[in-house]
């Protein structure tokens, strides 16, 4: 039997690809025995900044920023900086950090980050649709490039290595919002080249639907594991007892998919008309069944890079952080509103997503690869945002957390203090050296994060 690594169950026109079955690989001499696991990257993007003094160490007694609107981010950089002592050291969890404790050794803090900051564009959007750039528009004028500028990393990366996948890359958000509140520019990290969006999924059906089936049978198909079913039972016959297990908790996870994926399209349904619908939708149960999507996606093949969003900068929009405020906030107005005990509650949305940080983790940890290392062990994560903070608006000292183990490459369980002023760029040149890339610089680089090589 000739299986390849995008082997498909197939039902009356409904696609199911399979993870990786070593039973299935022609014995133990046989062309994909043995293969190595490819690398898997993760840009995770943080919307409206962090509240700075609940999350980097040592500053938990910081002053609490007042308002700092439109272009006069940078102007406080020299007054508010807290300037780094570069040097590496064991991760310190703040307050905000602490849903991360049991995954500390599997995470590295990096700061001292910032991104070059140029007037031409809301600072926000900005933040957003030149985070995988790292040019601003005036940059990219005086390069002669039309903004949004050139391709972003996670294209550029995907044109390297994605070619043995099905998607080069896969991009989704967590912005449930259908109706545009803001230009797409707030609502989007990555781009195929100017003014060329590579458009994100929000919608988990359609994300669905992308990854599983082919787009024009969907509305014949009610259920495609019932379809799939007798042909997946008829395949295990074939199988090793561990493959058996594994196609069983494989179809078990699509399954859990579907039912997650009707449970929330009920919610929705069952709204008061009054109140705007994408709302109430819970944020943890849709960021954690996107999260899911983007994994199973890594496991069956079907790409090696995606970019995630988990909302959109501004959006003056009310969402429901399900189990941290009895009703829907709007997270970017609070961002506003730190002092006194305001900084607090904004707080509460940093745990949270940190919370999700740490679900994406763990379930890369959960999940093995045909070799029997796990998807933790051959991905890179990177969890940042593309402002310092959602008061100042500034570029500076950027959040950043990095998590994988990129198949050997980095050592995790550590503070990693760069120089004050090193430039993001220098991160995305780092990240796409690790995926395998053979480039010299990106964007405005000046060098490498040596420090994140084990």
């Amino acid at each position: 039997m000739n299986v390849s690594r995008r082997n498909f169950l197939k039902a009356q026109g409904a696609v199911l690809t399979l993870p990786f079955l070593p039973s299935l690989a022609h014995g133990k001499e046989g062309p994909l025995a043995g293969a190595k696991p490819s690398k898997k990257l993760v840009i995770m993007y943080l919307p409206n900044g962090i509240v700075r003094r609940c999350f980097f160490p040592g500053e938990e007694e910081a002053d609490l920023p007042g308002f700092i609107g439109n272009f006069n981010a940078d102007k406080t950089k020299n007054e508010r900086r807290i300037p780094n002592k570069p040097g590496i050291g064991p991760l310190e969890l703040t307050s905000t950090m602490q849903p991360l404790a049991d995954i500390a050794g599997d995470i590295s803090l990096v700061t001292g980050l910032e991104r070059t900051y140029k007037n031409g564009q809301d600072v926000h959007a900005q933040g957003a649709s030149c985070y995988l750039t790292s040019l601003s528009p005036e940059q990219a004028e005086a390069q002669g490039e039309r903004h949004p500028n050139g391709r972003t990393l996670d294209q550029v990366i995907g044109d390297a290595v994605g070619g043995n996948t099905i998607f080069r890359t896969l991009e989704i958000s967590c912005n449930g919002f259908t109706a545009p509140k803001e230009p797409i520019e707030f609502d989007n990290i990555s781009w195929y080249g100017p003014d060329k969006i590579a458009p994100s999924i929000r919608d988990p059906q359609k994300l669905y639907d992308r990854l599983f089936l082919r787009d024009s049978y969907r509305a014949h198909v009610a259920d495609v594991t019932d379809l799939v079913l007798a042909d997946a039972q008829s395949l295990s016959r074939k199988l090793g007892r561990a493959d058996q297990e594994t196609l069983s908790q494989y179809m078990q996870m699509v399954r859990d998919i579907e039912i997650r994926i009707e449970k929330m399209q009920k919610l929705l349904v069952g709204v008061d008309i009054h109140i705007p619908k994408d709302a109430v939708l819970p944020r943890g149960e849709y960021i954690k069944l996107q999260t899911d999507l983007m994994l199973l996606a890594f496991q069956m093949g079907i790409t090696n890079i995606s970019t995630f969003m988990i909302g959109p900068e501004r959006w003056d929009a009310t969402l429901l952080y399900e189990g941290v405020f009895d009703k829907p906030v709007q997270h970017h107005s609070m961002t506003h509103n730190q002092r006194g005990e305001g900084y607090k509650e904004l707080q509460k949305i940093d745990l949270f997503h940190m919370e999700q940080l740490a679900y994406l983790v763990r379930r890369m940890k959960e999940t093995q690869e045909a070799d029997g290392s796990s998807l933790y062990d051959n991905s890179l994560v990177a969890f940042g945002a593309g402002l310092g903070d959602g008061a100042t608006h500034q570029y500076y000292d950027l959040p950043m957390i990095v998590a994988g183990k990129a198949q050997g490459q980095i050592k995790q369980g550590r503070i990693v203090r760069l120089k004050s002023g090193t430039l993001c760029s220098n991160m995305w040149l780092t990240i796409a050296q690790l995926m395998g890339l053979e480039i010299d610089s990106f964007a405005d680089s000046d060098g490498v994060i040596s420090d994140l090589w084990t």
